[in-house]
């Protein structure tokens, strides 16, 4: 049985990874696959001592891996966008299919990719760009193909949950715990993209597509980071029943599709809330199944491998060039639903307020709320502490429109009572 031939550009993290899983379970693989898998050739600018590729052709320039002809399965591992979408518009020209675990190119540039491997007879395959070993993408595009997806909401940056477990379990603030976070390798030098929410916005790009039949739309993503969430606004929310969560989020509405990434306040009872650490989780409606909730391990080597991987014996056990299921799972990516703006959300709220320490001041918050019909779920009012002159106010509001709050918070910043700036976290309580 002729072998099918593997050709890995990138021999980083996941990289080696692959390497690792397709040497280790070599005949489960060729048992499950029906022909054995040998990597043939590796593209990588320097050696990882982590990896063992004794007896494998490696080469530093990774176009000589593409351009191969004994290669037939292309498996992008590189990381970034510009190089990573070289590569793998050259294979596809060369009749190659593609695997690849690159959330940023397939958000951005994923349809112009699709569109090519279409013309060509070949795949792009892509498990591995989202939620690690979650087999989320699958999930949506084949496992739940019958129902009509009504929303989705995902904790799906580890770096970011594992930030928030820790200012919650130890006390501690958001400096303390990313730094720590940083020398763990959990999170990068510049952890911009994990923590201000870039990451969770690629993914979400990704699985809404898939679960609305929308074009890939990156740019439409309202995204918010976690930086300026305070070990104050944890514990004020774990007094309230709630934890605060980094959430993406999608949902389909009669308004048309809310795609959103934010710090997001969810009742502890829920089955996201208790997702900590670094791990991922996404949940799913579906119209005939209800909601499901999908959990796992959403980055590290192995992990990600194992999506990688399945997703090069799924090309392998194909019969013919051309896989019956489409790219993004519809036949037709250009469902009529548009992506509605942030200010046309409604969601319920928390705000956290520091107001001068006088008599009436709840008396004008409330006012303020009123005179743009905010209902008010909840108040907090604490004690100032010794030798201040401020407190903070913590209110809880029945769902309003975005543009709304966003006028209501502008007016009570405005008062000459209230110091600094209002910190707002939306509230979901994802119970359908």
């Amino acid at each position: 049985m002729k072998p099918i031939n593997i050709g890995i550009c990138g021999l980083g993290t996941v990289g080696s990874g692959t390497v690792a899983l397709l040497q280790k379970n070599r005949e489960e693989i060729q048992k499950r696959s029906g022909h054995p898998i040998a990597i043939t050739h590796i593209g990588a600018r320097r050696d990882n001592p982590d990896c063992d590729v004794s007896g494998i052709r490696v080469s530093r320039d990774i176009f000589e891996v593409v351009r191969d002809p004994n290669v037939d399965i292309l498996v992008e591992l590189l990381g970034g966008i510009d190089t990573a979408k070289d590569v793998v518009l050259e294979a596809i020209s060369l009749g190659k299919h593609v695997v690849t675990a690159n959330k940023a190119l397939i958000a951005i540039h994923g349809q112009e990719l699709f569109d090519a491997a279409e013309a060509k007879g070949v795949r792009v395959v892509y498990e591995g760009s989202v939620a690690g070993g979650i087999p989320i993408i699958k999930v949506l595009r084949e496992g739940l193909a019958a129902n009509r997806i009504l929303w989705l909401a995902g904790i799906i940056n580890g770096t970011g949950n594992y930030i928030l477990t820790e200012m919650r379990q130890g006390g501690r603030t958001f400096a303390d715990v990313l730094a720590e976070a940083q020398a763990l390798g959990y999170a990068e030098a510049d952890p911009a993209f994990d923590v201000e929410g870039t990451d969770a916005a690629h993914k979400l790009t990704i699985l809404a597509s898939i679960a609305f039949g929308i074009p890939l739309q990156f740019d439409k993503i309202y995204t918010e980071g976690i930086s300026h969430i305070t070990q104050a606004d944890v514990s004020f929310a774990e007094e309230l029943g709630y934890r605060i969560k980094h959430l993406a989020i999608a949902r389909r509405s009669e308004e048309g599709i809310e795609l959103r990434v934010h710090p997001t306040l969810v009742p502890k009872k829920r089955l996201l809330a208790n997702v900590n650490g670094v791990l991922n989780a996404v949940l799913v409606e579906g119209d005939a199944v209800g909601p499901t909730l999908y959990y796992g391990p959403g980055a590290g080597s192995l992990a990600t491998a194992s999506a990688v991987v399945a997703d090069i014996m799924d090309l392998v056990r194909a019969d013919n060039r051309h896989s019956g299921v489409p790219h993004l799972g519809y036949a037709d990516s250009g469902y009529g639903l548009d992506i509605m703006p942030i200010e046309a959300v409604s969601t319920s709220n928390y705000l956290r307020i520091t107001a001068l320490d006088k008599v009436g001041v709840m008396a004008q918050v409330a006012l303020v709320m009123s005179r743009h019909k905010i209902n008010i779920e909840a108040i907090i009012q604490k004690e100032p502490a010794d030798g201040e002159e401020c407190v903070p106010l913590i209110l809880l509001t029945h769902q309003i429109r975005e543009a709304e709050i966003n006028n209501a918070i502008a007016e009570l910043e405005a008062m000459p009572e209230v110091v600094g700036s209002i910190t707002r976290i939306r509230m979901e309580q994802l119970d359908g």
